[in-house]
């Protein structure tokens, strides 16, 4: 006896880029496999909400993108843009309050 996994495959597809209309050009044909199960729950879930099952898988994902990002720190996000634009001037932490002291007295005696 041989035993089936209870999984279906959702085919890739691949089409001539100039045939297909102007809205659809930026988007890719990909492929997933997924248990009997969820494949029935998306199709409930898509006649439900009166959508394709494309915009509800592409919506999970954005949501599930929106949940990794707030998982990560801000130090994780902000690391790829630390030092990335540097004055020049490696004291800018020490002198702060000097140089704000010395560009409020610049603006009081312009007026």
């Amino acid at each position: 006896m041989t035993i089936i996994p209870q999984r279906i495959t959702i085919c890739n597809m691949t089409t001539n880029l100039s045939s297909l209309p102007r809205h659809f050009k930026n988007e890719v044909i990909t492929t997933a496999r997924l248990p009997y199960d969820t494949r029935n729950k998306l199709i409930i879930l898509s006649k439900a909400k009166n959508k394709t099952k494309s915009e509800i898988i592409i919506e999970a994902l954005e949501m599930y993108y929106g949940k990794e990002e707030n998982d990560l720190d801000s130090y994780t996000l902000g690391l790829p843009f630390f030092g990335k634009y540097g004055s020049g001037m490696g004291d800018l932490s020490v002198t702060y309050k000097k140089r704000f002291g010395e560009y409020l007295s610049e603006r009081q005696n312009s007026y």
